[in-house]
């Protein structure tokens, strides 16, 4: 089936949300049967969007041309199930393009990404969603981070032209900001965590209305992704807390080692339970031996079936 924006909406906000790593060859090039049998694997959980070509897949190494590839990949392996959403961004000229690629081979929504390299006051930032949203019927999903934060005000403009402007994933952290934006929309959006590591921020943000969150460490740790959702879902708070004290926090310790490590340490934890996706491609880099090492001690520990199969 086909999935419309109010569709999008309303089915990515009742579930955990998966952003697939790309997978790449030691020369850098997409491997899209490995990838496609990634997606195959992911699918088989209980999963609520299926995000190609995100921060996790790598979306700002790709060209125009490999982001519509990737995405087209996974709508091949999703046959309908649910949302495919497509990581789109830098220029407005070049999201335009890859928004209307992303259509063509079948996606379901974007997720718009921040504009490459500057930056631009709320007028600008207004007219960027506003170009993305009216070159595409998909549902569109703003991600506010870094250099591309809109305001409570931009947003709702925004959403009052544009009718597919369904969603706000918010990468900033900035809980004034955050509450402004839900007392403002309310349910005109669906609310996604994106901080990087999800999981830490998840309780207190389903408090705020954010009923879901795109979780990278589904990529090789999905029962355990899983079952740390519905947790926090069904507010178990020491389950949480657990959770978050024997594995999310020593994890973001490991990633935290280096900069461009929140790619890299889901590809190690890829090669650690046996499911290798390939290198991250440059300017990030792999995480060394050592901490490779390191990693897969904290996965044996939280996940020791996953490691026993892999070996």
């Amino acid at each position: 089936m086909a999935f419309g924006p109010t569709d999008v909406a309303k089915t990515i906000g009742g579930g955990l949300l998966s952003f697939p790593v790309t997978h790449f060859d030691a020369a850098g090039a997409f491997l899209e049967d490995p990838y496609r049998a990634h997606c195959a694997w992911m699918l088989e959980h209980e999963l609520a969007g299926l995000f190609a070509a995100g921060g996790t897949g790598e979306f700002f190494s790709l060209t125009p041309t490999e982001v519509v590839d990737v995405v087209a990949a996974a709508v091949a392996e999703a046959k309908g199930k649910l949302p495919v959403i497509s990581g789109c961004g830098y220029g407005t000229a070049i999201a335009c393009e890859i928004a209307r690629g992303a259509e063509r081979v079948g996606a379901d929504g974007l997720l718009l990404l921040p504009p490459y390299l500057t930056t631009s006051n709320q007028e600008g930032l207004g007219a960027h969603i506003d170009a993305v949203c009216q070159s595409t019927g998909l549902a569109v999903i703003v991600y506010n981070r870094d250099n591309a934060i809109v305001d409570d005000e931009t947003l709702a403009r925004a959403c009052e032209r544009n009718a597919n402007l369904v969603g706000y994933k918010d990468g900033v952290g900035d809980i004034e900001l955050m509450a402004r934006i839900y007392s403002r929309m309310g349910d005109r959006l669906t609310y996604i965590g994106g901080l990087p590591t999800a999981e830490t921020f998840a309780t207190p943000y389903l408090t705020m209305g954010v009923t879901t969150y795109s979780s990278a460490i589904f990529n090789f740790m999905p029962e355990w992704a899983l079952d740390f959702y519905k947790a926090v879902r069904a507010g178990d708070h020491a389950k949480v807390q657990a959770e978050l004290r024997d594995f999310v926090l020593p994890y973001i310790a490991i990633r935290n080692r280096s900069r461009g490590y929140a790619v890299s340490i889901v590809k190690a934890g890829m090669r650690v339970v046996g499911r290798d996706a390939g290198p991250v491609r440059t300017p990030l880099t792999d995480l060394t031996a050592e901490e490779e090492r390191d990693l897969a001690a904290l996965i044996a520990k939280a996940t020791p079936a996953a490691v026993k199969r892999a070996a």
